[in-house]
C-alpha cells in the first residue's frame, strides 16, 4: 500500500521563511513593525515531512516489520517530490533502525524491527556527546539518576519474582573482574538489573543511557577500596529489600545510595570529558 501523501507544502521564502499575503500599510511606507506582532514559521526540509509520514505509518502499524517499501520511483511519485528526496528520508529512518536496505536483486527497502538495545546505546552515544558540552552537565546526569532510580527500586519490589531475586543477587554479590579492580563495571550492572527488575522497557530505556554515560567518564583510579566496599554494602542492602518486598525500604535505601555517591563523581580529577574503557 502506498504511503498516503502529506499535506501540501507551505511555500516559503529563499531564506527558509513562509510567504504571507501582500501587506498594505505602514509596512509599505517603510515604517517598522514591532517584533512581536510578526509571526513567521520555518519551513521544514521536505525529505523531513517524508521520513515523519513514513514513521508515523511503521510506528502505526500501516507498514509492518518485514514489508517491502515501494521503489524511490514510487515514493517520488506518490510524495510528489524529487527522488533525492526520497532517499535521504530513507536515510533519517535507516539512521533511526526503523528501515534496512538490502542490495541485490531481491533487495529493497524494508520495515525494521526496532532493536531496543540499539536504540539504548544511540542515546547513550548522544549524551556521551552532549557531556562533553556545556548544555548537559555532569549535575544533571546524577539529578535524574536521582529521579529515576529509587523510583525502579520501589517498582522492583513490588514486582520481583524468584528469578528477578536471584540476578539482583548474583549482581550484587559479583566477584570484582581482576581488569577492574574498583568493582565499578559491576557495580553500574547491579544499577542496570534494577532498572530491568521493574519489567518496565521504557524504565530500563531511559535509565540506561545514563548508567553508560557515568560508566565511561568516572576515572576509576585514585578511589579508594574501601569507597567501592561501602558501595557493595549498599547493593547488597537495597538487592535484600527489594528480594523481600519492601518497596518502601528499597526506594529509601537507592535514594540514599545514590545520595551518598554524589561526592565520588563530583571529586575533582575523576571526572573526565573524554570516554574510558568500558
Amino acid at each position: 500500500m502506498a504511503p498516503t501523501r502529506p499535506p501540501a507544502a507551505v511555500a516559503g521564502t529563499s531564506d527558509g521563511h513562509t510567504t504571507g499575503p501582500e501587506r498594505t500599510g505602514p509596512e509599505r511606507t517603510g515604517r517598522s513593525v514591532p517584533a512581536a506582532n510578526l509571526r513567521v514559521q520555518r519551513v521544514r526540509p521536505a525529505y523531513r515531512q517524508v521520513a515523519d509520514e513514513l514513521r508515523s505509518q511503521i510506528v502505526g502499524g500501516t507498514l509492518a516489520a518485514g514489508e517491502r517499501l515501494p521503489n524511490e520511483a514510487d515514493l517520488s511519485r506518490a510524495f510528489g517530490v524529487s527522488r533525492s528526496t526520497v532517499r535521504e528520508a530513507l536515510r533519517v529512518l535507516a539512521s533511526q533502525h526503523l528501515v534496512e536496505t538490502l542490495r541485490g536483486v531481491q533487495g529493497g527497502s524494508f520495515v525494521a524491527s526496532p532493536d531496543p538495545s540499539q536504540i539504548v546505546e544511540d542515546v547513550g552515544g548522544a549524551l556521551g556527546v552532549l557531556v562533553m558540552t556545556p548544555q548537559l552537565r555532569l549535575h544533571d546526569l546524577l539529578e535524574a539518576r536521582l529521579l529515576l532510580e529509587p523510583s525502579a527500586a520501589r517498582l522492583a519490589a513490588q514486582r520481583a519474582d524468584p528469578e528477578t531475586v536471584e540476578a539482583l543477587h548474583t549482581a550484587a554479590d559479583a566477584r570484582r573482574d581482576p581488569r577492574d579492580p574498583s568493582g565499578f563495571v559491576g557495580h553500574l550492572d547491579f544499577h542496570t538489573t534494577v532498572l530491568m527488575s521493574t519489567g518496565n522497557l521504557m524504565i530500563t530505556m531511559m535509565g540506561q543511557p545514563v548508567n553508560d554515560v557515568l560508566r565511561t567518564r568516572l576515572r576509576r583510579v585514585g578511589v579508594e577500596a574501601a569507597e567501592w566496599d561501602r558501595v557493595d554494602e549498599w547493593h547488597r542492602t537495597i538487592a535484600a529489600h527489594i528480594a523481600a518486598g519492601e518497596a518502601d525500604a528499597a526506594e529509601e535505601a537507592m535514594r540514599d545510595h545514590l545520595i551518598a555517591l554524589r561526592p565520588l563523581y563530583e571529586r575533582d580529577g575523576l571526572w573526565t570529558e573524554e570516554p574510558l574503557g568500558r
